[in-house]
């Protein structure tokens, strides 16, 4: 069995749902409404399916921002800081959950593998992870219009 089978699917919600208040993708955990709804009931391939899509937008996200010059050093530096991070998953994650953690305090990234594309240099870092999150969820959002929104309306384009 591979490991990526043998690793149980998290929730991926941060508890700050807003499907309740009739969005169809979520600004906390950018998944769509039905798939916060029925997460409980999915099978593990289900969540995974989900997971690798969440992970998929936001690693490319993340990539087309900045690289990762030394993976170990980042590593070194979010056990050190003890900040929690998908290990099993894409280093720009965990990339991500570094400026999640404290963006605000961090001043090099180099110190910690990481290199700014050359027009986000002096971009404040805060508003980096802000900005990273926004674009996840406008990703997130086009996913949803074209692939459950568009379906939606032709269901019900053929019921009247």
């Amino acid at each position: 069995m591979s490991k990526e089978l043998e690793i149980r699917v998290k929730t991926p919600c941060i508890g700050v749902c807003s499907t309740g208040i009739g969005d169809s993708v979520c600004r906390g955990c950018k998944r769509f409404s039905h798939e916060v709804i029925h997460w409980n009931s999915y099978s593990q391939a289900q969540k995974r399916i989900i997971d690798k899509r969440l992970e998929s937008f936001l690693a490319q996200i993340v990539a087309a921002k900045m690289r990762i010059t030394h993976q170990e050093l980042l590593q070194w530096h979010l056990d050190t800081q003890q900040i929690a991070y998908p290990k099993h998953k894409s280093p720009y994650l965990w990339a991500y959950e570094l400026l999640r953690a404290g963006a605000s305090q961090l001043d090099d990234l180099g110190q910690y593998g990481l290199e700014l594309d050359a027009q986000y240099r002096d971009a404040d870092l805060r508003e980096l992870r802000l900005s990273i999150d926004a674009e996840f969820y406008i990703l997130s959002e086009a996913h949803y219009q074209r692939y459950f929104a568009s379906s939606a309306l032709q269901v019900e384009d053929s019921n009247t």
